[in-house]
This record gives structure tokens, C-alpha cells and sequence, in this order.
């Protein structure tokens, strides 16, 4: 069983994790044979958090409860709150994740943050633009490491821009092998053109109508 912990600050991007927490969370289009999944948010303290969007969030429980094993997902969103000393333990967590085989998803403004404590140095990646690294991490030494695209997957790090949101969910479902790739890349064509006849490809790809 793996756990996807869900990082809460202040501010965060709402719209950054949309796709992926709605499909692993009611796991609707996942194969017959996926593997059980739990999710949890997590942060600093027990206090409850709002969203750019102004949802208030608690979280389930705090960083130190994390599990450190390559079982574990820590996902990361975008929010204007990632420079408070507040979060130094989390990107610990992230470094010594990576460190010993577990999955760190970061996106937006999060991906400021692992740059800085020089977790992009040296593994493919992506951001808000490279210029938008340089600007705000005085720690950033990967620029050889950079790839212009929405969301990139190098190993256990799957990083992504502010509108990389839909790819980085993909990349993430594909990490976890709990879509069909038939149904993944049904999935991703419908929501990245709102073609109807991705939907009815996505539909047909479903274990239900393998077996009518």
C-alpha cells in the first residue's frame, strides 16, 4: 500500500491539484488489480489552512508523522507562501524521500522551494521557466538539468510549471500504475482538447465495458 501525503500551506494553488487528487481520491477509472492507495494531508502544525481559492483545509496529520519509505508519495502544490522558515521540515522530508526511492511531486511555487535546498541540481526538471529559477533561487545550480515543458517525470521527481497541472497528474497516476495506459492516455486526450470522442475512448477502456 502506498500513502500520497498532500503538503498544505497557506495559499495553496487550488486549481494545481485538481485533477490528480479527484481521480486518486474516487479512483474511477482505475484498473481492476490497482494497488490500494491511502491519501493524507500534512503540515506544519494542526492548523487549518485556506487556499488561494479560500477553501479552509485541516490536515490529517503533521510532517513528523510522515512515513520515510519508498512507499510514500509526497506531493507538493504551488502557493506565495513557500519562503516561511515554516516549511524547512517538509522539504527535509522531500530530500530524504528521494534519497531512499520514495515519489516527490512538485509544482509551481514548490518547485522554488526544492530548488533551493538543491534537489533540482542534478535531476531532470521543470518550472515556472528557467529564468523564473534563476530569479528566486540563489541556490539553483541545474540549468543543464532543464527541460521547457509542462511537466517533466525523471525517475521518483515529477516536476511541472503553474499550467502544467493536467500533465503532472498524468505523469503522477502513471508513477503509481493504477490506470490502464490505454485509459491514462484516453484520459489525458479528453481533458487536454475536450474532444467527445476521448470520453467515449476513456469509457470504452473502463474494466465495465471490457466486460459487457
Amino acid at each position: 500500500m502506498k500513502t500520497i501525503y498532500i503538503y498544505l500551506l497557506d495559499t495553496l494553488a487550488d486549481w494545481e491539484l485538481g485533477y490528480v487528487t479527484a481521480e486518486l481520491n474516487s479512483r474511477r477509472f482505475f484498473k481492476n488489480d490497482a494497488p490500494f492507495l491511502t491519501i493524507k494531508t500534512v503540515s506544519h502544525s494542526r492548523q487549518s489552512i485556506n487556499t488561494m481559492g479560500g477553501v479552509k483545509i485541516t490536515p490529517d496529520c503533521l510532517v513528523e508523522e510522515i512515513e520515510l519509505s519508498e512507499r510514500s508519495v509526497l506531493l507538493l502544490p504551488g502557493a506565495d507562501t513557500w519562503r516561511s522558515p515554516s516549511h524547512k521540515a517538509i522539504l527535509g522530508v522531500a530530500g530524504e524521500l528521494l534519497s531512499i526511492g520514495g515519489t516527490v511531486g512538485a509544482i509551481c511555487g514548490a518547485t522554488v522551494a526544492i530548488a533551493n535546498i538543491g534537489l533540482l541540481n542534478e535531476n531532470l526538471h521543470t518550472s515556472n521557466g528557467l529564468e523564473f529559477l534563476e530569479m528566486f533561487c540563489p541556490n539553483y545550480r541545474g540549468q543543464n538539468y532543464y527541460l521547457d515543458q509542462s511537466s517533466v517525470a525523471n525517475n521518483n521527481l515529477i516536476t511541472a510549471g503553474s499550467a502544467g497541472g493536467l500533465m503532472w497528474a498524468k505523469q503522477i497516476i502513471e508513477s503509481l500504475n493504477v490506470f490502464e495506459q490505454d485509459t491514462l492516455e484516453a484520459w489525458y486526450n479528453y481533458f487536454s482538447t475536450g474532444k467527445a470522442n476521448y470520453f467515449l475512448e476513456l469509457m470504452q477502456t473502463l474494466p465495465s465495458a471490457k466486460e459487457i
